[in-house]
């Protein structure tokens, strides 16, 4: 849009007349010219007077051109009383209204100076384009030219704040009087919303468009240009610590291509406040009480990109603890053990965040003694001469606490009784100050409300009474979510399922859910009550369908066997302490494997019935299909002391599971598995974590058979993707690989063909198993923050093994044939499967028991191979990587990028993973 640039418009025009006089105020040599031309005539009408010609006039030329006739005292003094005021050019204001805004009434005398004072009130009200005034003996009369009406307003080139981020923030609005002031401070005020982006080279052009009816549009054209970065921070005055060091320690970060996720390399202001206070605290740690900042400078570039900031600093002596001690007012705290218990020795290095740390440490175990107002403060006395800082840690006198009361206020859905079972204080208790933090945690646990929720603590009706406060405000539990999504693995993923997490308020869960893709498909309803009967006894049950495809991973996902679960799960937990449970489980599973019969399933006894077929499937598969009930009997215990259950940084989870298959049904195992987890917060948004997981199973069915293993294929352990990244799903441990035979050279020796399109890959898992990861999750800016991005390197090592070695077959084959498989002839040669104790017998023209000829869908065509059996190995697999967590809008992603660096012969590696999902 284009339009007159406001900069360049002409400014209002106001000019004063004095009877025929007219005088422009934006013409000061008009009024020289006058005042002196005024001077020059006195002499003249003096010599008039005298010589008795007193109907003399005196002409006086005027700048403008026009010509006014000085009139005799008298007449002058009648014309400067004012008669009339009137109002030429106004159209939207009434001429009452434009005559209330001034002081110039009819009945003065009339003045150069209240002309003046009448254009200054016109101009206050910012109304008018141009106005003028002019007295014509005593008729006085305002001519002006009113301000258009802004009909909207146009922001133009902003990409990177838009508009209802800006409009608001400006004075100027459609349906006003436009005026030049609000302009130029809209101007200002975008350019200042810019700047506080880090955008100090915004430019903004404000231009008016015409239109009829005197309205006009204004359009502010913004060049937005680049962030200003901070391309350099340079410190002055450092000797102890290397720059380098003392920038890491800075929320402003320098500029640099490894930084392009960072939003703190643009300048801001606050933040360099920050980072003094930060450089301060740095030092106060290492000993240099006297340090201090003495100026910091932040310094724009000429092109307005950069900013260079440098700090002057002092960094002083350094000091060490001198005498530490202890002065208790408590009657529970000995002072003098208190001082021999500190961690802080004299002679260490001074460090203050070891002082706040023992604050706040002696705070909360006077909150766990009952002394909720306990006022503990450090009393720090500097020795300059030796370079020592005495500190003493006084505990004042305080009352005993018990709760008087506890209050839940702001529920409206969730019965009180949920929020009240979560506290592990009671009314009339001593008052604790962990107990209370724990019941902060726990009720937040729930997920019904607000993420800041905190107990609050009131005084009571005495001095030793206190109140507990918990102040709720609920958020929806309800949940329906429809998701899809696409797998490296399973390519399309479709999910549906509905969740209330608190059922009518009483804190149970009930859901249901569907989940679709190539190779799995599943249905469940679930029900959980946390407190069965408002007793301390969950309870819980699961009803589900489950259909999954087995396949292997080097001949184009081809699927192997099939696998469809019905069943239940009903499940009971008691606590045995605050952080450890027990729960106990009964599972009923009704299992149907089964393979494609075309593909693996051949007439071997010549009865016309086709069975599964050991060349076609394997021994290892025909000997797991089948129809079986699993009745199982399990129970965990939990060890939990997380701090956050989503994504902890702190705590540690433990868990044991044991299980027995026996009592009825077709199975016969007992298996156990456990699991550990231990976070750490080592400072600076670093959170590393270390977690260990293993598993056995023990099969004692009677399972009779060369090559027969006493658990079941479908019972057994697998590994692989997602747990052990750089390998493919199912891709650690033992495995029959199944490889072609091919007179390749002529030479009528048949040779391995390992070409992986060629080679089937069956996986069939493995009788224990252990795992271990290390994983350290790296903080980015707050911009990568804000995005969800959670980057991590890590390391995991595992291995899965303990399984009876598989009778392994080799394809008969015509002496003197080989893998060629044709006839002298040339046709093309078919397996007819042996019956009895008969060998596989070879045809070109394969037909059934009754002399059928076999549907081609029918014919094996005799290709050679071999199986080998290999992975079952306890020695570990190594890999390391970095990976990334993304909350995206499109729902949670991750992408792992993997290096194996050890592994055994038959493992199956993957470099990159990735999963993402959406919800709409």
């Amino acid at each position: 849009m284009s339009g007159r640039n406001l900069e360049a418009m002409p400014p209002e025009t106001t000019s004063v007349d004095s009877g025929a006089h007219r005088i422009s105020r934006n013409s000061r040599l008009f009024g020289v010219l006058l005042g002196g031309t005024a001077l020059a005539c006195m002499p003249v009408m003096a010599l008039a007077q005298d010589t008795g010609d007193a109907d003399a006039a005196t002409q006086t030329a005027q700048p403008s051109g026009r010509t006014a006739v000085q009139q005799t005292p008298a007449t002058a003094q009648q014309s400067d009383v004012i008669r009339t005021i009137s109002v030429s050019g106004a159209q939207r204001l009434e001429p009452q209204t434009i005559l209330s805004y001034i002081t110039l009434r009819p009945g003065q005398v009339w003045s150069q100076e209240r002309g003046d004072q009448t254009l200054k009130e016109l101009a206050a009200t910012e109304l008018f384009a141009t106005y003028d005034v002019r007295n014509d003996n005593g008729a006085v009369l305002i001519t002006l030219t009113e301000n258009p009406v802004v009909n909207r307003i146009v922001l133009e080139g902003n990409k990177r704040i838009k508009d209802d981020k800006i409009l608001p923030e400006i004075k100027l609005t459609a349906r006003q009087i436009f005026t030049r002031s609000k302009v130029r401070a809209d101007v200002a005020r975008i350019i200042e919303l810019y700047k506080r982006q880090g955008r100090f080279a915004a430019t903004v052009e404000p231009k008016m468009v015409q239109l009829g009816q005197n309205r006009v549009d204004i359009v502010f054209e913004i060049e937005e240009g680049p962030k200003s970065k901070v391309r350099q921070i340079n410190i002055i005055g450092n000797e102890k610590f290397s720059d380098g060091e003392l920038r890491g320690e800075m929320l402003t970060k320098q500029a640099r291509l490894t930084s392009f996720l960072s939003s703190n390399t643009s300048y801001d202001p606050d933040r360099l406040a920050f980072d003094q206070q930060r450089l301060r605290q740095f030092y106060l740690t290492e000993g240099y009480t006297d340090f201090r900042v003495v100026s910091a400078v932040a310094e724009l570039t000429q092109d307005k990109k950069d900013f260079i900031i440098t700090y002057v600093v002092e960094e002083g002596e350094r000091y060490k603890f001198g005498d530490v001690n202890v002065e208790s007012q408590l009657r529970d705290f000995d002072s003098d053990r208190m001082s021999s218990g500190l961690a802080i020795k004299q002679g260490d290095w001074y460090n203050a965040k070891t002082v706040e740390d023992t604050v706040e440490n002696f705070s909360e175990l006077a909150g766990t003694f009952g002394y909720a107002f306990a006022d503990v403060s450090p009393r720090i006395e500097r020795d300059r001469e030796n370079r020592e800082m005495d500190v003493t840690f006084v505990l004042r006198e305080a009352p005993r606490v018990y709760v008087e009361r506890i209050d839940v206020n702001g529920n409206t859905l969730t019965q009180d009784k949920v929020i009240r079972r979560e506290f592990r204080v009671a009314e009339g208790d001593a008052f604790n100050s962990l107990q209370v933090k724990r019941s902060s945690n726990r009720i937040k646990s729930l997920g019904y409300f607000q993420e800041n929720f905190e107990i609050t603590q009131v005084e009571g009706s005495a001095p030793d009474r206190i109140i507990l406060e918990a102040n709720v405000e609920e958020k929806p539990t309800g949940e329906l979510q429809l998701s899809a999504g696409f797998s490296s693995i399973e390519s399309f993923l479709l999910s549906a399922s509905i969740r209330q997490r608190n059922f009518r308020g009483r804190g149970q869960t009930l859901g249901a859910s569907v989940n679709y893709s190539r190779f799995s498909r599943a249905a469940q309803l679930s029900f959980t009550d946390p407190y069965l009967f408002d007793r301390n006894i969950s309870a819980g049950v699961d009803v589900y369908r489950r259909d999954l495809s087995s396949f292997n991973f080097r001949n184009d996902n081809s699927t192997t066997f099939s696998q469809a679960t019905t069943g239940f799960q009903a499940r009971v937990g008691v606590p045995l302490s605050e952080y450890m449970s027990l729960v106990g489980s009964y599972t009923l599973n009704y299992d149907q494997i089964s393979l494609d019969e075309s593909q693996f399933f051949s007439d071997l006894d010549g009865d016309g019935i086709a069975t599964c077929d050991p060349i076609r499937a394997g021994r290892y598969l025909c000997d797991t299909l089948g129809n079986r009930l699993s009745s199982i009997l399990g129970a965990t215990v939990v060890h939990e002391t997380l701090n956050n259950r989503f994504r902890p940084s702190s705590g540690r989870s433990v868990s044991l599971t044991a299980e027995y298959a026996g009592l009825g049904g077709d199975t016969n195992y007992a298996r156990i598995k456990g699991k550990i987890a231990q976070y750490f917060n080592v400072g600076g948004g670093f959170i590393f974590s270390l977690q260990a997981e293993g598993g056995a199973i023990k099969g004692f069915e009677d399972r009779e058979g060369a090559g027969v293993d006493d658990v079941r294929l479908t019972d057994r352990f697998f590994l692989g993707e997602p747990q052990f990244r750089g390998f493919d799903i199912r891709g650690v441990g033992p495995r029959v690989i199944r490889q072609p035979l091919r007179d390749t050279d002529g030479d009528g020796i048949p040779e391995v063909i390992t070409d992986e399109d060629l080679v089937s890959d069956d996986a069939i898992g493995g009788n224990a198993y252990y795992l271990g990861r290390a994983e350290l999750e790296i903080p980015l800016g707050s911009g990568a923050s804000e995005l969800g991005l959670r980057p991590s390197i890590f390391v995991d090592v595992g291995a899965l093994f303990s399984v009876t070695d598989p009778v392994l077959n080799v394809s008969p084959f015509p002496e003197g044939i080989l893998a060629n498989q044709f006839d002298a002839d040339g046709n093309q040669l078919f397996i007819l499967p042996g019956v009895g104790d008969q060998p596989p017998t070879f045809t070109t023209d394969p037909t059934d028991a009754m002399g059928n000829p076999l549907d081609p869908a029918q014919r094996q065509i005799a290709l050679p191979f071999q199986e080998v059996f290999l992975g079952d190995s306890a020695s570990p697999r190594v890999s390391v990587g970095i990976g990334v967590n993304w909350n995206s809008p499109f729902g949670p992603f991750r992408i792992d990028v993997a290096k194996v660096l050890k592994s055994q012969p038959g493992d199956d590696t993957k470099l990159f993973t990735f999963n993402v999902g959406t919800q709409f």
